[in-house]
């Protein structure tokens, strides 16, 4: 059994990894990293999963949104879409597997810790705030900072092309994250960049590099490009940026802004806050590539960095912040970007999408539904997209979970988010337990796998033909509702005929998280002008 287990731990590498798996990070002489290759398994009852994903939308709900839709389109002009690509990679062989659950579990522990860190760092500011009696001031100085003069500029012309790029993925690497190409400087020069929602700021490593950890590729040099300018300290733009400590004086005219972040596992990033132009590849309707720039893009010229980002040049924000890449673009692309990953199943020829701004056949998908973001209260951190459980359903029965659980505290503690960066789902205590024993008690037919590692409960299957477990729901406080297909909640390991929950439990208080594993197959909209979450269940491969 010990052996079985064993081997079985490799396969649940591979299968936390495959969700993520995305193609190669090529670079401007068309070399490519290592990355993941899907392996041929099955799915459940070996029927890949599709745009039908058994997941339901009441008909009042569906024809809501479509009337709503319709009259947004009506009123609002359509912008540009900017659509991203994401793809599979070879898997590399030579890593070790039970090495590879170690890292990749302890890498969302340590972004469980890194959020959690925000939220304190968010305490404190309003603690500040409110003493200082300046609350409604910073409000408006913030507000005034980006304005549209300060916006990304792009070039001039038709705005009807989709926006290109290649991701790839750290999984070969014990890290979950999404790897973007990005294009810095005049000329352009390449740079991979982790993609984050759960950060605002984006930062490259710049010489000189006085401090920092082991990239693929050269540093960015400033002096190498003629678009890149400092943010002056004078600048308004230099307050939306978090200064070392202690703050150094601003005095002389043409003094740098400095900036310091950190991600609270000992990752921190310091140098100096700047504008500069990125290059994107844009696809026009005829499909003919095209590169162009994106002027005016702020971002963090880091001279010491230090943490595990896994050979990254830096770090590209998607949070809800002001100095996110989704908000900078917000002018170009208007204010929602979306995602769609596909499924473990997938031909490794098929490619995940990120897009900016409004992707037609999304609105126009029957079961497209919404839930709306947090949104108004003092305690959110407002980088992360916060949303509003009400309660949880196991084989058709709500669980006695107490509200409390799902409700942020006034210390900010708590509250549930859904992130891209996080790889399984994780539900504050006791939310977690309580879903683990519904699971338990309802799964009938299989045995029960004890003291299974890492993942529980785990179920042998073998030689099952089909297999039947308890479908798994959320319902939200505005009684959206969010039903999943088996295969996003619980985890096969072929060949040995094994499938775990994949979920997991955080601390009392703790942030609860929808991963990135559960959103398979879904494609997630982030409307950020009406602030909420949409959802619709997709063959992403068809996207």
């Amino acid at each position: 059994m010990v052996g079985k287990v064993a081997h079985s731990l490799a396969f649940l590498v591979i299968f936390l990894g495959v969700f993520e798996a995305v193609a190669g990070i090529h670079n401007c002489n068309g070399s490519t990293f290592a990355g993941i290759e899907l392996p041929d398994h099955l799915s459940f009852n070996a029927v890949s999963s599709s745009s039908s994903t058994g997941c339901r939308v009441s008909e009042p709900t569906r024809q809501a949104v479509l009337n709503e839709e319709e009259d947004e389109r009506r009123d609002v002009p359509h912008k540009q879409t900017l659509k991203l690509q994401l793809k599979h990679n070879p898997l590399s062989k030579e890593k070790e597997p039970k090495k590879s659950v170690a890292e990749f579990t302890n890498k969302d522990s340590t972004r469980i810790q890194t959020l959690h860190t925000r939220i304190v760092e968010k305490k404190n500011q309003n603690t500040i705030s409110r003493l200082n009696k300046e609350k409604e001031q910073s409000k408006k100085q913030i507000k005034s900072v980006v304005s549209p003069a300060a916006a990304p500029e792009s070039y001039a012309g038709d705005h009807s092309g989709q926006l290109m790029a290649t991701l790839g993925s750290g999984v070969t690497l014990g890290s979950g994250e999404y790897f973007m190409d990005v294009f810095v400087g005049t000329p352009p020069k390449h740079f991979s960049l982790i993609l984050d929602t759960g950060s605002d700021l984006n930062w490259i490593q710049c010489v000189p590099c006085y401090d920092c950890f082991e990239q693929n590729g050269p540093h960015y040099d400033p002096k190498d490009s003629s678009s890149f300018r400092n943010i002056s300290c004078h600048d308004r733009r230099c307050q939306l940026v978090s200064s070392p400590d202690p703050p150094r004086p601003c005095k002389a005219e043409n003094q740098t802004c400095p900036y310091y972040y950190w991600y609270g596992d000992n990752s921190n990033t310091t140098g100096d806050f700047a504008i500069e132009t990125f290059t994107v590849n844009l696809t026009t309707p005829s499909g003919k590539s095209e590169f162009r720039p994106v002027e005016n893009v702020m971002f963090g010229c880091g001279h010491w960095n230090r943490g595990l980002f896994h050979g990254a040049a830096g770090l590209l924000g998607l949070g809800k912040g002001a100095l996110s890449f989704s908000s900078q673009l917000q002018s170009l692309y208007g204010h929602s970007f979306s995602y769609c990953l596909v499924d473990r199943n997938s031909d490794t020829n098929v490619s995940s999408k990120l897009i900016f701004g409004e992707d037609k056949d999304l609105l126009s998908h029957p079961n497209l539904n919404f839930t709306s973001f947090v949104v108004g209260k003092e305690n959110l951190v407002d980088t992360f997209y916060y949303l509003q459980i009400k309660a949880i359903v196991v084989g058709g029965e709500v669980l006695n979970i107490p509200e409390e659980t799902w409700n942020l505290s006034p210390e900010g503690a708590g509250g549930t988010i859904i992130d891209s960066g996080t790889t399984l789902s994780y539900f504050a205590e006791p939310a977690y337990e309580i879903i683990k024993e519904a699971f338990v008690k309802k799964v009938k037919g299989y045995p029960l796998l004890e003291d299974f590692p890492i993942l529980s409960p785990c179920y042998n299957v073998s030689g099952v033909e089909k297999i039947e477990l308890p479908e798994f729901e959320i319902h939200f406080a505005d009684r959206a509702v969010w039903n999943f297909p088996v295969e996003n909640y619980f985890i096969p390991l072929e060949p040995e005929g094994i499938v775990c929950l994949a979920i997991m439990g955080t601390s009392r208080s703790s942030l609860s998280i929808i991963g990135n594993y559960q959103q398979q197959n879904f494609h997630i909209w982030y409307d950020i002008k009406k602030s909420r979450l949409g959802y619709a269940p997709m063959k992403c491969a068809d996207v």
